[in-house]
């Protein structure tokens, strides 16, 4: 392993440490995921702050668990660091011997290391091999992709992943262009994909081919797929009181995120039911309302941050949530009947008044 290839700036750091404390400082050993461990900067601080927490780290990319375990060789003793893909998190833990865990952390996208590395292919702005893989080990390549996709499957592909909008204008260049010569460059994609573009569409939004290499990135590492997996497979694995944090950089992301933390929020039952039926409620509690951006600050240090989406979640007790609906729901009847025509302050339909002595006419009670 040479040295490190770029920087690190842990996103929204103090925050996603916030969120997690409750389920991991709660006494004895507490189990820590980590299931985007990248360079390891989140999970440095969730070890630092929590001495008794261990911590189980999952990455695809070979490269950045060696940087990672050279980081966190002080924690060795509570730390398994694990060549896996986040939607692998049941079997690893199966493995490990975890039946549940108290928190786990989603870093989603491409990683400092592997953006600022010129010979992944990554980066738009850098002319390298279209390689695009984060595990390098393994899977097909992003030059394979441009190179061998049908065009309605690549237009696909840029239109779903990358929402991009001329995505069929730059599935019939690249198709135009792989007749002539094969596609192995970043820099001639990008060219392909900028000269595609109507030039006043590419005054605006960043860098031409930026959609693009986000589309390619995403199919080759299948990650929507993975994570569509990897969320529910998380929350079924925390404990009660456990909690989730996800960090998503793009719609699609956050989207997915949203839909997973909405089906365990919501209540299942009949809504005409004037109690919730056991096993029905809500098995988790949103962290905050919608998505958390990041503030100025962040986005001044850390100009990565700009896009993050941060969405977070609680395990609740299925038995104490259904005490506290079941007496909520009591309060509301007791309430609903003090309003019933005819209710006393009480709620007896005996008693003409209202609070005061007044009939609900105004007129003071106590006979004629």
């Amino acid at each position: 392993m040479g040295e490190l290839r770029g920087t690190h700036v842990p996103v929204l750091l103090e925050r996603c440490l916030e969120l997690l404390a409750p389920a991991l400082d709660r006494g004895g050993r507490t189990v820590h995921v980590d299931a985007t461990l990248g360079l390891a900067g989140h999970a440095e601080a969730v070890l630092e702050a929590h001495p008794e927490t261990v911590l189980i780290g999952l990455d695809r990319d070979t490269e950045a668990l060696a940087h990672a375990r050279a980081r966190l060789a002080r924690f060795a003793d509570r730390i398994h660091l694990e060549h896996a893909v986040y939607d692998e998190l049941p079997e690893v833990l199966d493995r490990l011997g975890y039946p549940g865990i108290d928190g786990i952390l989603f870093d989603l996208g491409v990683s400092s290391l592997q953006l600022d590395a010129p010979d992944r292919g990554f980066a738009y702005a850098q002319d390298a091999p279209l390689d695009m893989r984060m595990d390098q080990t393994r899977g097909v390549t992003a030059e394979e992709v441009v190179n061998t996709y049908a065009h309605p499957d690549l237009a696909r592909v840029l239109r779903v992943y990358g929402e991009e909008k001329f995505a069929g204008r730059i599935a019939s260049a690249i198709i135009r262009e792989r007749e002539r010569a094969r596609i192995t460059s970043s820099a001639r994609l990008a060219e392909l994909v900028r000269e595609s573009i109507p030039a006043p569409a590419r005054r605006t939004g960043g860098h031409p081919a930026k959609r693009t290499f986000q589309a390619l990135r995403i199919e080759v590492n299948r990650e929507l797929a993975a994570l569509e997996t990897a969320l529910p497979a998380a929350l079924d694995k925390l404990n009660v009181g456990g909690r989730m944090v996800v960090l998503s950089y793009h719609s699609l992301e956050d989207r997915l995120t949203k839909a997973a933390l909405a089906d365990r929020v919501r209540s299942k039952g009949p809504v005409d039911l004037p109690v919730e039926l056991p096993g029905s409620g809500p098995t988790f509690r949103l962290l905050s309302r919608g998505a958390e951006l990041p503030g100025e600050r962040e986005v001044a240090a850390n100009p990565r941050a700009a896009s993050v989406r941060l969405r977070a979640a609680e395990r609740l007790d299925p038995d104490a949530a259904q005490q506290g609906r079941t007496d909520r729901e009591r309060y509301r009847r007791r309430v609903k009947a003090m309003h019933q025509p005819g209710a006393g302050p009480t709620g007896s339909a005996t008693d003409p008044t209202g609070p005061g002595g007044r009939d609900r006419d105004g007129r003071r009670g106590g006979g004629t």
